[in-house]
This record gives C-alpha cells, structure tokens and sequence, in this order.
C-alpha cells in the first residue's frame, strides 16, 4: 500500500528553519548590543577617569605655578639683595681705602728727614709731593715704596732744591702704580 503523507513536512521544516534563523539573527544582534553596550560604558570610565587625572593635574600644576611664583620673587628679592651686599662691600673698601694707604705711606716715609705735602691718589696710580732733607732720603724713600709690594714702577719726576725754614732741603716728585692684589701678596711674603 501507498502511504502519502498529508503533513506539511517540507513546510514546518521551513518554517522551523526561518525560525531557527530569526533566533539566531535576535541572539546575534542582542549580543553586539551586549558588546557595544559593554564597550561604550568602559570608554566612558576611561574617559571619566582621564578627565579626573586632567582636573587634579591642572589643581597641581595651578598649586606649582604659584610656587614657582614665589620662588621667582624669593629669587629676586635674593638678588637685589646681594646686589646690596656687594656694593656695601664695595663702599666700605672705598671707605677703608684713603686710610690704609695714608697708613701705608707713614709706615715707608723716613721719619724726621723727610715730609709729603701732597698725595694725589687714582684708581692706579700715586703722586707724591714731599719735601726731604737729602737725595739720600728721597731715594731711600723711594726704596720703601718698591720694597713694600704694595706700589710698582716708582719713578722720579722731579727733584729740586728749595728752602724751606730758613734751611736747604730737596723738593721730590714721585709717581707709583699701585701693584695688583697678588703682587702686593707677593711682596708681602718676600718681607
């Protein structure tokens, strides 16, 4: 015997098939859902946080501009400072100066032959104008000079007699350069 089969087999295999489909097709699309969903919230964390970092960096980086601020004043205020310190140092060597070179010269004149009546002093160079009893004197004097370390190139300008206190005496004229700071130290050690 024949058998027929009046079951829509061929058609509920279809529509089980288009079903099948379907299902996958929703499963997929809920699952890229899933994954952008999943993808977009961890970008918006690392965007959140990063914006957190960019906030406490630009607090840190205000907080370190105003102490570098105050670093900069502190610095210029050092400086102004130490600019002062070095021009009163410089005013009390100017000050202390005239003094220990008029100390200097009592120290070398030979004493009662001799007198200076004039001393004209620049940043580099002496001129002496004395009176003394003899050119031994005048040349013993300048001897003092160049054995001080403290004056190089003496030179004699000019000597003259003169009379002075109803008594012959010698007028002198001497030039010194003042020696440079290791050349009186020089000298100094020799003596």
């Amino acid at each position: 015997m024949i058998r027929i089969n009046l079951l829509p087999f061929r058609a509920a295999r279809k529509s089980e098939n288009i079903r099948r489909q379907v299902s996958l097709f929703l499963l997929s699309l809920v699952l890229v859902v899933l994954v952008m969903g999943y993808l977009q919230i961890s970008l918006i964390s690392k965007i959140g946080k990063l914006e957190d970092k960019i906030n406490t960096t630009s607090l840190e980086l205000t907080k370190y501009t105003e102490q570098a601020k105050e670093v900069d004043a502190i610095q210029k205020s050092l400086d102004n400072l130490e600019k002062r310190t070095d021009v009163m140092k410089q005013l009390d060597t100017n000050r202390r100066g005239p003094v220990k070179l008029l100390e200097s010269m009592s120290e070398l004149i030979v004493p009662n032959r001799m007198w200076l009546s004039n001393l004209t002093a620049t940043e580099i160079s002496i001129k002496l104008v004395g009176t003394a009893l003899d050119n031994k004197t005048t040349a013993d004097f300048m001897k003092n000079l160049e054995n001080s370390g403290s004056f190089s190139k003496v030179q004699l300008h000019s000597i003259a007699n003169k009379i002075a206190q109803k008594q012959k005496m010698m007028g002198f004229t001497i030039t010194c350069i003042l020696a440079q700071p290791s050349q009186s130290n020089k000298g100094k050690e020799k003596n």
